[in-house]
């Protein structure tokens, strides 16, 4: 398989990304209700095209990572966050959730962050494994934060240095 593709968000990219949000919605990453009908647009007054990087593979949307300010105080700035990731289910273990973690710590660079930062649940142990492969450490541990399907989950605070 190819290497994907990484390109920013565009506006028409919004039916593709709401569909592969639907479909890879799980409480394994999710603390959301799963999605229903009638179902709001992805891009919204919040979060823009610009706000994500996606990853095509074989011309075909496969993912995406959305890169935000944690906070919108002025005193924290010099971070970048990333709030949310997906990848189709078909897309699994081709290097898409690697390439877009790399590309979303160039983009952090690129606009002068020092710090990116995410949170994940402490029973996504895929995603986490990723994570560190990729840099980031665990800064922290919110206990049983969450109740999802009857198990309370920790949430997991990790960041790393740019």
């Amino acid at each position: 398989m190819s290497q994907p593709h990484i390109r920013f968000a565009r506006l028409d990219d919004d039916d593709e990304l709401a569909r592969l949000d639907r479909a890879s919605w799980s409480t394994l990453h999710s603390v959301q209700p799963r999605p229903e009908a009638p179902y709001a647009p992805f891009f919204s007054e919040r979060f823009g095209p610009r706000d994500h990087l996606v990853a095509e593979l074989c011309g075909r949307l496969v993912g995406y990572v959305r890169i935000a300010f944690p906070t919108s105080l002025a005193a924290h700035t010099h971070v970048r966050q990333i709030q949310g990731l997906a990848v189709a289910e078909e897309a699994r273990g081709a290097g898409v959730g690697r390439a877009l973690i790399r590309a979303a710590v160039d983009r952090a660079r690129q606009v002068g962050a020092r710090r990116l930062t995410l949170r994940v649940l402490g029973h996504n142990k895929p995603a986490r494994a990723l994570y560190e492969s990729e840099g980031f450490v665990v800064e922290g541990v919110l206990p049983e934060e969450f109740l999802l399907d009857g198990t309370y989950v920790d949430d997991v605070l990790m960041g790393r240095p740019l």
